[in-house]
């Protein structure tokens, strides 16, 4: 009976020790696959860097999106053969950010600036390409860049519900995304004049004053609006300083590109703009309309609610403007013409003007007549007896450029003509081509894409001189 029970225990203690034995094998076996998961593994492909089934832990099911419907139908404009190219699954490394509540600040110190695009829309141009090529721009102008930049930055997609389709790929770049409405619905502004014809206004109607919602973004000491086709060549950091000093009067301006120096500083500059004199002409005091892809500003509920209350009232009058001061020009109803509105009328003395051959840049004529062999002729449009001819401008002094007369960098238009409307254009499109190389080496990327018309230029993301020649950037989008 006793040989019985002491087999009877023994049995129960060899169980339990197999038990315990795999146990701590189960748990060492996890223990090192998590540390290998921790490493990253880059391996090379065809020039294209490939990631690992493990980057930092996250598994590549979850980086591995399935693409719904508003990714599909983002692209759906830009052909058939190219959907593949625009279609962005948000990345391992954002996904883990967002997982942590990361959100891309907090180096250092630095003050967060607040970038800001705005999609009214989805058209034909590709978002997603000119929205990656421009936030690296900014990385690079930023303390996280390689510029010498001292402000963090973080980017905000805001977006007409109309535009979800194709505003859904830009969170994927790390945007994020602001959902907002026009800040008046049309039926209830008050102006008839205003409310039958600011539908057809501009670009894009009354959708164009959703970019008033950057005011609203107050999180932010300072917010930068600009379009998507624009590109940040050199650190705005001047102009921060400025705007954030306590006492901007008494601020050294000597490194700030103002237009007009002989003004009188503000003592707080609440906004920075250019103007877009081609659309009207005739000095300052008569052309009041601010050029749309550009806008620094101080985020504040209480001005955003005036705007909202400007447009309620729609005091636009068919020959003077908004408030029969601001005169009538290409979207004066919108943004272009709300905005000078407020600053140069309602609150002068807060808003003020950049020079727009260092700032928005857009290699534009000056004078009112064509330009011959390299010869101005007119009168400057500015008003002025002689004007900076802002296609000559050093590129090196560019802050930013927008691509408007220059055309899209994704059309593949080689401006190589020796004449002076092609030469900085040239170079601008050059720079961008270059920023998105630079994006996609920090991917583990090549530096030279697998286009062959004038790599040299376009590293490599042209096959034609044409839009349907441009090679879109490949997903996934990597980490940098």
């Amino acid at each position: 009976m006793m040989s019985i029970k002491l087999l009877s225990v023994g049995f129960v203690i060899l169980l339990v020790v197999v038990y315990v034995v795999s146990f701590l094998t189960v748990i060492g076996n996890q223990q090192q696959q998590q540390q290998q998961q921790q490493i990253p593994s880059v391996r090379g492909g065809g020039g294209a860097a490939t990631m690992e089934k493990k980057i930092n832990g996250i598994d590549q099911q979850q980086q591995e999106i399935q693409h719904d419907e508003y990714d599909k139908v983002a692209v759906e404009r830009l052909g058939a053969d190219e959907q593949d190219y625009e279609q962005a699954p948000v990345s391992a490394i954002q996904q883990h950010d967002k997982a942590n509540n990361h959100d891309g600040g907090g180096v250092g110190d630095a003050v967060t600036i607040g970038w800001a695009v705005t999609i009214t829309g989805c058209g034909v141009d590709p978002i997603t390409e000119g929205a990656a090529v421009l936030m690296h721009s900014i990385h690079l102008a930023s303390i996280r860049g390689n510029m010498n930049g001292r402000y963090n930055y973080k980017m905000y997609a805001i977006y007409h519900p109309d535009a979800i389709k194709c505003a859904k790929t830009l969170e994927s770049l790390g945007y994020e995304l602001v959902e907002r409405e026009t800040p008046v619905a049309v039926k209830d502004i008050q102006g008839e004049y205003l409310k039958s014809k600011i539908h057809k206004n501009g670009c894009c109607g009354e959708k164009e004053l959703v970019k008033l919602e950057a005011y609203t973004l107050t999180q932010h000491p300072i917010i930068v609006h600009m379009d998507l086709d624009t590109l940040v060549l050199n650190p705005l950091d001047y102009l921060f300083d400025w705007m954030l000093a306590d006492d901007s009067s008494s601020y050294d301006v000597s490194d700030v590109p103002i237009m007009w120096k002989d003004e009188p500083s503000p003592k707080k500059v609440n906004a920075m703009f250019t103007r877009d004199y081609n659309m009207g002409g005739g000095r300052k005091k008569k052309n009041r309309s601010v050029q749309g892809g550009f806008l620094i500003l101080r985020p504040d509920l209480d001005v955003y609610n005036e705007f909202v209350e400007i447009i309620r009232k729609g005091d636009f009058r068919e020959s003077g403007g908004w408030g029969g001061q601001t005169g009538v020009f290409y979207g004066s109803m919108t943004f272009q013409g709300i905005v000078p509105y407020y600053y140069d009328f309602l609150h002068p003395g807060e808003g003020v003007e950049l020079d727009r051959c260092t700032v928005n840049q857009m290699a534009d004529n000056p004078r009112n007549k064509r330009t011959v062999n390299d010869i101005v002729n007119g009168d400057c449009m500015t008003g002025e007896d002689e004007c900076e001819d802002c296609r000559s401008h050093p590129l090196e002094d560019i802050l930013t450029a927008h691509f408007t007369l220059c055309q899209k960098p994704w059309i593949c238009i080689p401006q190589d003509s020796d004449m002076i409307q092609q030469r900085l254009c040239r170079k601008l499109h050059h720079q961008w081509h270059r920023i998105r190389s630079d994006l996609e080496q920090s991917w583990g990327r090549a530096e030279i894409g697998p286009g062959t018309y004038q790599p040299e230029h376009f590293y490599g993301h042209c096959n034609t001189h044409s839009g349907k020649g441009y090679v879109y950037i490949e997903e996934p989008f990597g980490i940098q």
